[in-house]
This record gives structure tokens, sequence and C-alpha cells, in this order.
């Protein structure tokens, strides 16, 4: 999976498209008891994620993958084809 776009919100979750279509959602909460991802209980620094194509990273070094993200997120749909 490429991620197109991701979008952190507030409540330590991500908003995820992948270049296949699907959307859904990843909840980043249980991660967050790792010491890598301890400063990310900080929502500033939780919305300051970056797109990395087949993984996403914060400012901290914390990194998830593409891979790990499509392995535990929940789809929701498919974003629609427009002409």
């Amino acid at each position: 999976m490429n991620i197109i776009d991701v979008k952190a919100n507030p409540d330590k979750t991500l908003s995820v498209i992948a270049d296949n279509g699907y959307t859904g959602t990843f909840d980043v909460k249980p991660y967050l008891k790792y010491e890598a991802f301890e400063a990310l209980n900080s929502t500033e620094e939780f919305l300051k994620i970056m797109n990395g194509g087949y993984f996403v990273e914060w400012n901290c070094g914390a990194d998830l993958s593409a891979d790990t993200i499509e392995a535990y997120w929940t789809v929701i749909g498919r974003v629609s084809e427009t002409a």
C-alpha cells in the first residue's frame, strides 16, 4: 500500500487514503505507551504528521509503515472516481 493522503486527528487517529482508493482510520493510541511514540501524547506534536508514501512520520522520530497501517486500519470505503 502507498499512502496518498494522511491526516492526524486530535483523537489520536489517522485518516488515510491509500493508492487503491480505499479510505480508513488507524488508531495510534495503542502505540503511545511506547517510548518512541511518547511525544505524540501531545496533541500539538501528534498533528505534525508527514506523509512519506510508504510510511508516516513525526518530528519526534516516531514512524509507522504503510504495511502496519494497512494491517490494522479500519476501512471506511472507497474514494469515488470522478471524470
